[in-house]
This record gives structure tokens, sequence and C-alpha cells, in this order.
């Protein structure tokens, strides 16, 4: 199924090196923006893509790269700012509960390690669960709106309150009709690579947090870096991540956020946000490479970063996209102690009323790039249906229905 073969020329690997770092660099810029998501970078770049020197299986190294460490880096802003891109933003609520703990130096351990073991994990992974998920796809894509709504279901099932279920149905509800709504919209937006995917996304899981945080005192001084969580509950979390985001890389519809949730309700006692944290950054780091195999077993691209490989026209070449992906967990996995470290101690030092207000303020500008005026009245709508889940203390993951309920519906 997959041919792979080596070869190493130092001119050759000198060049490589070259784009998957410009991927990094990239992927670095994206991650660390409120509200942008990888997505949206290797868009932008497919759509300027045949304007580039080099050949295009370097191009697709440096988005595959960009992609990879973006699911690293992501948590940062999530963590500091409560502002997540698309995959991470049911991750929101428990993360953000460790920084109002002071643990926002061990969330960024967490996440990066939840990352780190994913890729670890998911390359040997890769080529058994392909040939598995490549026999299995035909009959999940013949129920794909059972799988989806009997996911949803479990969802709502498994809340901590009759009152939290029906609210998490409402939201679920609410969220897919504004899906239906606004997702097949062509906006006249600003940028080439538009979509309402930005607006939708910033509005619902974004939004609502800095909104909520504008009367609060802002984050608290954070604690030492120590990982509470102990290595086996963190092999393990990790392990049942990676498994997810072979879900996530195979089947349409199903997000990071749903399937980590799902996966953590698998797991005997509770791990609590530490786990949440653990468990979406490897659903999410995972899914990137996954995807890379579904691209090359069933030339079906599953994230907008494969998307955006597929458009550049690129020869299948794993063995150079491979090695771009490791170069680039690596690098991922050492930057978000680091950056995020620092990251934090900025934010702690700022007005964080005055921070959240002007990053409610990008996020408004996002959505006019990526939506138009169109985007900036979904973002409303959705901002305004993202407050409601935790007045009634359900998950935010249901309003992950403004994907799932327009995919059950084909």
């Amino acid at each position: 199924m997959f041919g792979v073969t080596a070869a190493l020329d130092p001119e050759t690997t000198v060049v490589t090196l070259a784009f998957v770092g410009t991927g990094v660099a990239l992927g670095t810029i994206s991650g660390l923006i409120p509200g942008l998501h990888a997505n949206n970078m290797a868009l932008l770049l497919a759509g300027v893509a045949a304007e580039l020197p080099g050949p295009p299986r370097l191009v697709a190294a440096a988005m595959l790269a960009a992609g990879v460490v973006h699911t690293f880096l992501d948590v940062v802003p999530m963590l500091a700012l409560g502002v997540p891109d698309a995959a991470m933003a049911a991750g929101t609520l428990p993360g953000h509960r460790l920084v109002l703990q002071g643990r926002g130096h061990e969330a960024l351990r967490l996440s990066a390690l939840g990352s780190g073991l994913a890729v670890a994990l998911a390359v040997p992974l890769a080529v058994p669960v392909t040939r598995l998920m490549t026999a299995l796809y035909p009959h999940i894509a013949a129920s794909l709106p059972v799988v989806l709504l009997g996911t949803a279901a479990l969802l709502v099932l498994t809340e901590s309150t009759p009152t939290a279920a029906l609210a998490g149905a409402g939201c679920f509800c609410a969220s897919a009709a504004l899906g239906v709504l606004t997702l097949d919209i062509d906006p006249a937006a600003p940028l080439a690579a538009g979509g309402m995917l930005a607006p939708l996304f910033a509005g619902l899981f974004g939004a609502p947090v800095l909104v909520e945080a504008a009367n609060g005192s802002g984050i608290p001084t954070q604690d030492d870096p120590t990982v509470a969580l102990s290595k086996p509950a963190t092999s393990l979390v990790a392990g049942v991540g990676t498994l997810a985001g072979a879900v996530v890389g195979y089947v349409p519809g199903i997000s990071a956020a749903v399937a980590a949730t799902v996966a953590l309700l698998a797991l005997p006692g509770r791990t609590g946000a530490r786990g949440f944290v653990v468990a979406i950054s490897g659903v999410n780091t995972a899914n990137t490479v996954f995807a890379l195999f579904a691209l090359v077993a069933l030339g079906a691209p599953r994230t907008g970063v494969l998307v955006a490989v597929d458009r550049v026209g690129a020869p299948v070449a794993l063995g150079l996209w491979l090695p771009a992906v490791g170069v680039a967990a690596c690098v991922g996995a050492l930057a978000v102690p680091v950056i995020g470290d620092r990251y934090l101690r900025l934010v702690d030092r700022l007005d964080y009323t005055r921070l959240s207000v002007a990053t409610l303020a990008l996020l408004v500008v996002v959505a006019f790039l990526f939506g138009g005026v169109v985007g900036v009245g979904a973002f409303a709508a959705a901002t305004a249906l993202g407050l409601v889940p935790p007045q009634f203390r359900a998950r935010r993951v249901h309003l992950m229905g403004v994907l799932v309920g327009p995919l059950a519906l084909l």
C-alpha cells in the first residue's frame, strides 16, 4: 500500500530542511495568533504555491510541517487567552481551569507530552490502522449519519445532570442549524482562502470565554511546571488520544474535541482537566499523521492542510513527508514550554480586561478577513450561542453540531 524509499543527498537535505524550517516558522506564527487555524495558513500558501520556487513535494512538506507545529503551539493562546482554533475548541474550558488554578505551566507541558507521544505512537501505527480503516471505511461511509448522531447522543447522555443534558441537546441543535444556514455560503471576503469556519469557531468557542473574562481579575500567578498526572496515566491517555486521532483522520465530522471527549469516557477512573489537555492535544496531532495516510490510501484529504497539499499536485512522497513531520514534532515539543511560559508571563503582566477586549477585536477582524460582512454577522450569532452551555454547566463540545449536523443531513 505504501512504497517508501530512503536516500540521502547533502544538497537535497539542506534544501528540504529549508522548506521544512519555513513551514515550522509559519506553523509557529499561526499557532500563536488567537483564532487563526493552520488550515487557513495552509490554504493561503496553497493559493500562491504555483508561484513559489521549488518542487511541489517540498512545498507540501513545508505545509505539513506548518500543520504539525501548529497542533503543538495552538494550546498556548488557548490557555493564556481562552481563544482556540477549530481543532482545539472544546479544550478551552478544561485547559483554562488549570490556568485559573495557577497550573498553566503544567498544562503546557501536558499538552506537549500529549502531542509528542501521539506522534511517536501514530507513525508506527499508521500502516496497520490505515489497512483496517480502509477495509471499514465503506461501511462507515454508508452509515455516517448514524455514526455522527450516535456520537452526539452519547455526549448528551453522559452530561452530569438532566438540565445539562437538555441544554447540551438544545445547543447541538442550535449550532447544527447555524451550520446549515452558513457553511455553504461563499462569502465576499478580503482573503481568497476565506470561508465561514473561522468566524463560526471564533464565535462559538473563542469570543464567549473572552466575554466572560473581560470582567474578571485576569489569570493568577502560575506555579511551578511539575506535571501532577502520573506517567502511566499520561501514557494511557495519550495512547487513547492517538487512537481517537485515527478516527478523526478517517471519519469526516468527528472533530478532535469530540473524539477526545468520547475517548476519556472510555478510560477507567477520572483524569480530569489534565487528562483532557493530554487527550485533545494527542488527538489533534495524531490526526495530522493519520490524515496523511488517509490521503494516500483513500485519496481523500481530511484536514485543511491536506486539502492544500492535495491542491499543490505533488506526487506522494512519504519518505520525505514523514521525516518532515518528525522534525516539526520535535521542534513543536520544545517550543511549547519555551514560548508558552513566556506567553503566560506576558499575559500576567497585562491588564486582562483590555487584553480580552483587544483580542475580541482581533477575532472580529479575523471574521471579516475570512468571511466578510456575512462572516462578522455569523461571528456575532455564534458568540451569543457560545455563551449558553456554561450557564447550564454543559460541555461546550455540543457546539460542534455546527459541523456534525450539516454532515449528518447530507
